[in-house]
């Protein structure tokens, strides 16, 4: 298991979002987000639970039927298999963490 931060490890999932793996262990994965304003997350969903915290800026959060308005120092959470979708309304950190682990979030290189 690694802890610590993966300088090499950010890349680019989204137009204008970029995600670096952070730590992770055998049932969870913390990553942080970065967003640029503007940057939109489209509706998707996947088996995952989903909690985060927003760091710095201001985004739009769709979680099922309810938009919530994210400013630094709010968190969420999103159950498995609920549709959700986000906006950076300024650019964004947030650090989210994903159980079970999402193993396409892993670096490349294999290191575990």
């Amino acid at each position: 298991m690694f802890t610590g931060h993966m300088t090499g490890c950010r890349r680019n999932m989204l137009p204008g979002i970029d995600m670096t793996p952070l730590s992770w262990g055998e049932k969870t994965i913390m990553v942080r987000f970065d967003l640029l304003k503007g940057s939109q997350l489209p509706v998707h969903h996947h088996v995952h639970e989903q909690t985060g915290y927003l760091v710095s800026g201001r985004l739009r959060l769709t979680i099922g039927d309810h938009t919530y308005h994210a400013a630094a120092g709010d968190s969420w959470c999103i159950p498995t298999d609920v549709a959700h979708c986000a906006e950076a309304l300024e650019d964004c950190v947030a650090i989210e963490i994903f159980s079970p682990l999402r193993e396409d979030y892993l670096p490349s290189d294999g290191l575990y």
